[in-house]
């Protein structure tokens, strides 16, 4: 294997075969020794999490490919903390979707004056572009195609199958009690020109409340591993 991105939290290896490895990692990330999903610097190390982030995003990763979602998952090694999965290029450097049910987080900051915490949002789908530098603007649809970065007509596949994938989880997690506030996805375009659902979708890409109380993303991995 030849190493081809060290991450935050996994790393990235390109195989013989063309496919790519990721490895998970025990770092997390967060700022000020305090764990924060969002941040853009490890913290610290949790001995197990890489591999209790890698059985949840399998766990997801097997329902969304069993239900017709075209991602890049292949198979997982959980004994290992490795993920197999398809060749995929990003949308520019990097562009995160986010579907949200509530308004909660960063969308409330921004919307404020127009939507109290907890007030639905119809499955409303957001695109900021990856870059730290700039705090991850928010981008349009027609912004995304003024740049280059994707077309209109990739946005709305997009969008159509961010809501399918939203919704499947959201059911999975309704079953545990769990209701769904918000997550973060990322897609990429494979060697044949396909959209597919690329990265990973651990516990810490989405918020999750508990009786109308937030869901600590390390306590809502804990539940996905250990409750059936």
């Amino acid at each position: 294997m030849k190493k081809v991105y060290e991450g935050k939290t996994k790393d990235v290896y390109v195989l013989d075969n063309g496919n790519y490895r990721l490895i998970f990692k025990d770092d997390v990330t967060g700022e000020n020794g305090v764990f924060d999903p969002g941040a853009n610097t490890v913290a610290f190390s949790i001995e197990g999490i890489g591999k209790a982030n890698l059985m949840v995003s399998t766990m997801f990763f097997e329902m969304l490919n069993n239900s017709g979602i075209d991602t890049h998952f292949i198979s997982a090694d959980i004994e290992n903390g490795t993920m197999d999965v398809k060749p995929a290029k990003s949308f520019g450097r990097g562009l995160e979707i986010i579907c949200r049910y509530k308004a909660a987080g960063s969308f409330l900051r921004r919307y404020g004056a127009y939507v109290k915490e907890g007030e639905n949002l119809n499955a409303y789908v957001e695109a900021t572009l990856k870059d730290d530098e700039r705090g991850d603007p928010l981008v349009t649809a027609e912004g995304l195609e003024a740049l280059g970065i994707m077309t209109g007509y990739q946005f709305e596949e997009i969008k159509a199958n961010t809501r399918k994938i939203t919704d499947l989880i959201s059911d999975l997690l309704k079953k545990k009690g769990l209701e769904l506030y918000d997550i973060k996805l990322e897609f990429g375009i494979d060697n044949d020109g396909n959209v597919i659902l690329i990265d990973e979708i651990s516990s810490g890409n989405m918020r999750v409340y508990k009786n109308g109380k937030f869901v600590d993303p390390m306590d809502l991995t804990k539940i996905l591993i250990t409750d059936k």
